[in-house]
């Protein structure tokens, strides 16, 4: 672990990074991310750019557990439906958000206080809950995020099976200005910039609102995080895909879990 300064690629590793297999691409075990800040001079912060010099609190991102819609094998974006119960997580998901809780608890990642930023879906919501209820955080200190944090929205996608969503996915690997066909019943149909967008507005908040703290980030899909992931070590969008928060790979044919944190390093000469 170490400061985040400007990024050269020579001098870039992230570890470990587990590319992303279709079979369990939104099947996830919420993983740890950690971001440690730089202490800025006094005045020095302005407006927030990706990748960032420096940052000004230390960031947990993590991937909240396996929704209900996620068990049932269906895409469920439209955030029309984000608050809903059938959003929330399954009782495999409540595992996993628990041992990201002890995963964050052994790491010490609220020892001196955090504040959890989850989207306001269902899921992470419950996975903010779960950690702080394990980190010993009062409620109070949970900050839902209405927008800047929704599910990536997939357009026609939406209702279809979650197998059927990794062309979207070969797309990104082509240009983050493809997006997911339209659909008319107001699910969005988000390219990889679209959520680059989103993410580093919410950045830009964080690095504003706080200076010196700890936020721990809950998403409920995995986009967000690589994006955002991408975004700070100032990786090639295109390459998002090399870094997964699914917690599970595949071992000659078979399922198992993955080590749940994941460390940045940058270090500049």
């Amino acid at each position: 672990m170490a400061t985040v300064s400007p990024p050269n690629p020579q001098h870039i590793f992230l570890h470990p990074i587990h590319r992303r297999r279709r079979g369990f691409l939104l099947l996830t075990l919420a993983a740890p991310f950690i971001l440690h800040r730089r202490p800025l001079a006094a005045g020095a912060r302005g407006l927030f750019r990706m990748p960032p010099a420096r940052l000004a609190n230390r960031y947990f991102l993590v991937r909240a557990g396996e929704s209900e819609y996620e068990r049932a094998g269906v895409v469920r974006t439209n955030p029309v439906a984000k608050t809903a119960m059938d959003s929330g997580l399954s009782p495999e998901g409540a595992r996993q958000a628990a041992r990201a809780a002890l995963e964050l608890k052994k790491m010490g990642a609220c020892d001196d206080s955090c504040w959890i930023w989850p989207s306001i879906t269902q899921r992470s919501y419950q996975a903010a809950e779960v950690i702080a209820s394990v980190n010993g955080v009062d409620r109070s200190r949970i900050v839902p995020e209405y927008s800047f944090l929704d599910a990536r929205g997939l357009g026609a996608f939406e209702g279809r099976r979650l197998g059927s969503i990794a062309e979207v996915y070969e797309s990104d690997g082509i240009s983050p200005n493809i997006k997911p066909p339209p659909i008319d019943d107001g699910t969005p149909n988000e390219s990889v910039e679209d959520v680059f967008v989103r993410v580093t507005q919410l950045m830009s908040i964080l690095e504003t609102q706080y200076s010196g703290d700890t936020i721990i980030i809950v998403s409920p899909d995995s986009d967000n995080l690589t994006v955002l992931q991408a975004g700070l070590v100032g990786l090639d969008l295109r390459r998002k895909q090399e870094i997964s928060y699914t917690g599970l790979i595949h071992d000659k044919g078979k399922r198992k879990d993955s080590q749940p944190v994941k460390r940045l390093l940058i270090t500049r000469n």
